[in-house]
């Protein structure tokens, strides 16, 4: 049955990728916590993971287990995320002391108006996206309800609301990348 519902997700059936997000859930879910020690990071990274491999599962392979592929997905996830934060750490140790200066330092005016303008842009988007996505957009980042809490508020299941989060934030990203270009 699963091999069946993993070749159903690859012809592009949706209630075969739901079916998949609610069986493998919880292991990669409890993968990435034990991993990361941050249920707010094992869930954003667990989201993250189910649309990656939703994108590409078309690339999946029966030589290796589901489980498997979409374990070394969130792995590799995982890695991006420390990299990009070493990374960040580098450059923040560096300068640390130029840092120290600027929170000294009153906020430069023209500092503060970009800042509002790409809050603004962004406050913008999400007000154009879809009420679905727009509502649990708000609900996740703004209100920063848990899975949990925003399948409650939605009277939804923990699936849906995690499948809705992962098109919410992928459209976002897309508009707000041709914002950009």
């Amino acid at each position: 049955m699963l091999i069946e519902k993993i070749k159903l997700a690859q012809e592009g059936d949706q209630h075969a990728f739901r079916y998949l997000l609610e069986f493998f859930w919880n292991d990669v879910y409890g993968f990435m916590l034990q991993r990361t020690q941050n249920e707010n990071e094992a869930e954003d990274l667990t989201i993250r993971c189910f649309g990656k491999a939703f994108e590409k599962i078309f690339t999946y392979s029966e030589v290796y287990g589901f489980k498997t592929w979409l374990t070394t997905i969130a792995k590799n996830l995982h890695i991006d995320q420390i990299r990009k934060k070493t990374n960040s750490n580098i450059t923040t140790e560096s300068s640390q002391e130029v840092a120290q200066k600027i929170a000294d330092s009153a906020p430069d005016p023209e500092d503060d108006l970009i800042r509002k303008q790409r809050l603004e842009t962004l406050l913008n988007t999400i007000k154009n996206l879809k009420s679905r996505y727009r509502e649990v957009i708000q609900l996740k980042y703004l209100q920063e309800l848990s899975i949990k809490q925003m399948a409650e508020k939605l009277n939804s299941s923990e699936s849906t609301v995690k499948v809705k989060l992962m098109r919410a934030r992928k459209l976002l990203a897309e508009i707000l990348a041709t914002q950009h270009d």
